[in-house]
């Protein structure tokens, strides 16, 4: 069949990639040899598909991210509370992505799974183009976060959010938001908080916040939506699973990360004596 063909349906290239193959010299070969998307390729065919990344973030070598996985596709680190993913007006370098350009200054920087500046854990970056589209709607993430004591079991919070009116950053439960769903299971209570474990069916902003403050339990230190931050002064939340196939194999594979201490720590707190 022809090579543009086979990438599309076989090797996971997208249409916007294979466009951009076109455009780049020696973007596909054939045993050293440039190929056309229209060109017939056969069973035993080596084909190399160069794709030149370019760093689009300013490099910030004095930045440390912990990295618990890394391949010549992926890498996945565990992003500590505070830090942005993205610059902005506020933060222009030191974000998640200027540590990735001092890093990695070789890759692309294709953020896979997006967590807000106060939660912590893994987060997925593709360093190509084709792992980021060969990911797309294949990982699974597992979060977890603390609440006041009251929940119990497991539930469903299936309710569209949207923009609160006149904010930029605040959501809402509203009729006429997105569709969101949440999976909740509680897994561990103490005398002072609740451990809850989260897998969103989908990916809205503030997601996970603004439904578990829906059903009467904000998170912990979660100022915006009304969590408890007497103990605690930045909410609760915390990716600690990824669940995805890797790009090239296919090979399932499970990252964990272990709870921030401070998170840790509320769950071995005890309430004052009388």
């Amino acid at each position: 069949m022809p090579l543009g063909a086979y990438l599309r349906t076989h090797a996971g290239v997208s249409a916007h990639m294979l466009k951009r193959l076109k455009t780049v010299p020696d973007g596909m070969t054939r045993c050293g040899i440039k190929i056309r998307s229209i060109d017939p390729v056969r069973s035993g065919d080596r084909i190399r598909l160069h794709y030149p990344e370019s760093a689009t973030q300013t490099p910030n070598p004095a930045l440390t991210v912990p990295v618990v996985y890394d391949s010549a596709q992926i890498m996945i680190c565990d992003k500590p509370a505070g830090m942005p993913v993205h610059p902005s007006m506020l933060h222009r370098d030191d974000t998640l992505a200027n540590w990735f350009a001092a890093a990695y200054p070789a890759s692309g920087f294709h953020l896979i799974n997006r967590l807000d500046r106060n939660t912590s854990g893994l987060c997925m970056i593709a360093k190509t183009a084709y792992a980021a589209n060969a990911l797309r709607n294949r990982v699974e993430k597992r979060y977890y976060a603390l609440v006041r004591n009251g929940l119990t079991g497991e539930g469903t919070v299936n309710a569209p959010i949207g923009r609160v009116q006149d904010s930029v950053m605040t959501r809402c439960v509203r009729a006429d938001g997105r569709a969101a769903v949440t999976h909740y299971r509680v897994m561990r209570q103490t005398a002072y908080c609740t451990l809850l474990e989260l897998i969103p069916e989908t990916g809205r902003t503030h997601q996970i916040r603004v439904h578990m403050a829906h059903i009467g339990y904000p998170l912990l230190g979660d100022d915006l939506y009304g969590g408890d931050c007497s103990r605690m002064q930045c909410h609760a939340l915390h990716c600690g699973s990824l669940r995805f196939p890797e790009p090239l194999t296919g090979e399932i594979r499970t990252v964990t990360a272990q709870l921030r201490p401070e998170m840790e720590a509320a769950l071995h707190e005890k309430e004052p004596s009388e």
